[in-house]
């Protein structure tokens, strides 16, 4: 009898790791959405049978870094080169150079893989495992190289006037309460004939539209950056993170009220999207990934940083050691030329000096008929 408890014990204890490992692994969804008159992404075939398989963070990085028109790191492994070829264009020569990167925290990748959503319904989409990454860097060469502008500035200072131009801008309204500030109603309809009201009043609503608000304003302030590197800067990042939905999980539960506030999110990218490929004129990509509980609580698991560059002695040290060379090759020069400049002046004297007090007697070797045998 103790044997066989033992055994169901094992058994039971052994499909718990496996259940935790699977959860584990499938960690969220990243969904690449190509340009709207360029192709830069790779169309999946409806002939295809076989399930893709999942990208881990590392291999999301290295895409985006592709994207920019930089190389892959060197670490990337031959399996994930293979992936990155099956989600880009094989030019490299044909690059966005610029590519939009949310990351969407405390959701269910299932809400956004089973909306109704156009332009996530046609994206490129990958499965995404954590594995032993916590977080995956994407290196970047230099800030005068590629621009990098992050959308998670928060915006407190928001009024009733904001909240009714983000409802005017989605094609819905907002009914303010006059007694109280920030205490109205928000009313959108989605392209699915649902409507999403918001409370202002509530607390999880409120803070669901905050980071609404707070990603459109950044939004917006993107664009009015790009104006002005578009003549100064090749490449430009635009990246952010979202944690709204998290707080109506937290109020609602995962089911009901949270796939609506999707909806509404999903529609507010949308719209972002044809923005910025208004403004880009179509060179740009985005890259949203949708997960869970990520590995660490704190911070985001797509991270940008710019490689290490010689520090202010080390260049001072470098341009000391380069002006020295200089003014040894100019001293060599200057020698060579005064030395020259002296020995053409000596040989000009004497040639003059010998002219001068040559005899004016006729040269017999000269006027003579030299007869040679």
């Amino acid at each position: 009898m103790d044997f066989h408890t033992r055994v169901i014990f094992y058994l039971f204890f052994l499909s718990s790791l496996l259940c935790l490992q699977v959860r584990a692994e499938d960690a969220g969804s990243v969904f690449f959405i190509d340009s709207s008159t360029r192709q830069f992404l790779r169309t999946r075939s409806s002939n295809d049978v076989v399930a893709p398989d999942s990208m881990l963070l590392s291999e999301v990085g290295a895409a985006v870094s592709v994207l920019l028109g930089l190389a892959p790191p060197p670490t990337l492994s031959a399996s994930g080169s293979s992936k990155l070829n099956e989600v880009l264009m094989p030019n490299p020569f044909d690059r966005p150079r610029a590519v939009f990167m949310l990351e969407v925290r405390g959701t269910d990748p299932k809400l956004v893989v089973n909306s109704d959503n156009a332009m996530f319904s046609t994206a490129f989409k990958r499965k995404v495992t954590f594995g032993s990454e916590k977080a995956a860097n994407i290196q970047l060469p230099d800030e005068n190289e590629v621009s990098v502008f992050s959308l998670d500035e928060p915006f407190t200072d928001y009024t009733n006037k904001e909240i009714g131009v983000f409802a005017s801008w989605m094609g819905g309204s907002y009914v303010a309460n006059s007694l109280e500030p920030l205490d109205g109603e928000l009313t959108i309809p989605l392209a699915d004939g649902s409507i999403v009201n918001l409370h202002m009043s509530k607390k999880a609503d409120r803070e669901f539209t905050a980071n609404l608000l707070s990603l459109i304003h950044n939004f917006r302030r993107a664009v009015e950056l790009h104006e002005d590197l578009v003549q100064s800067t090749p490449a430009e990042l635009i990246t952010g993170c979202f944690d709204g939905i998290k707080a109506l999980e937290e109020r609602y539960g995962s089911d009901g009220f949270p796939k609506h506030g999707m909806g509404l999110l999903l529609a507010t990218l949308s719209k972002m999207f044809d923005s910025f490929q208004e403004a880009y004129k179509g060179q740009m990509v985005g890259v949203v990934f949708f997960y869970g509980s990520p590995p660490a609580q704190s911070g985001k698991v797509l991270n940008t940083i710019f490689t290490s560059q010689p520090s202010a002695r080390w260049l001072v040290e470098k341009e000391a050691s380069y002006n020295v060379t200089v003014l040894q090759v100019v001293l060599v020069r200057r020698t060579i030329a005064w030395l020259t400049g002296i020995i053409l002046l000596i040989s000009t004297l004497l040639g003059v000096h010998f002219l001068v007090n040559m005899p004016l007697t006729r040269d017999t070797l000269l006027y003579s008929n030299v007869k040679l045998d």
